[in-house]
């Protein structure tokens, strides 16, 4: 199944045919991506999405950019829990969206070190920046 994890239903219809899932994404505002793959993510050293910080920060910026952190992981904590619940109910056994996400077999990310500050990849995500660009001459 080719998907997109904002919408967490074709995850959902993966893991009930049990068929593998390729997951399409430029990234998730919460992080679950990183989450789901177990991928390193320190908020000490990588900055959150909208926080306008750079890589170099002091004391206060990396509380700031904690802080920031773990405000999105309530907020998507009460966006995602619908699509929990109804993962939960139709495959007949608990879960959450971390769960799904992790039944991912590859992940195409839409991102570039050129735009997004570099981070640690685990072998299963692939870059492929540029797809969406259109061919000029």
């Amino acid at each position: 199944v080719f998907t997109d994890p904002i919408l967490p239903c074709g995850q959902i219809l993966a893991e009930h045919l049990s068929v593998p899932s390729v997951v399409f994404l430029q990234q998730i505002p919460c992080g679950l991506e990183f989450e789901a793959t177990q991928c390193p993510n320190p908020p000490s050293y990588v900055p959150r999405i909208f926080t306008d910080l750079t890589d170099r920060m002091n004391f206060f910026q990396r509380v700031k950019n904690l802080i920031f952190d773990f405000s999105n992981f309530f907020l998507c904590d009460f966006v995602f829990q619908p699509y929990a619940k109804l993962a939960s109910e139709f495959l007949q056994r608990d879960m959450t969206v971390t769960d799904l996400l992790r039944q991912a077999s590859i992940w195409l990310m839409k991102l570039d070190f050129v735009l997004h500050y570099p981070r640690p990849l685990m072998p299963n995500m692939i870059m492929v920046s540029g797809v969406n660009c259109a061919h000029r001459k």
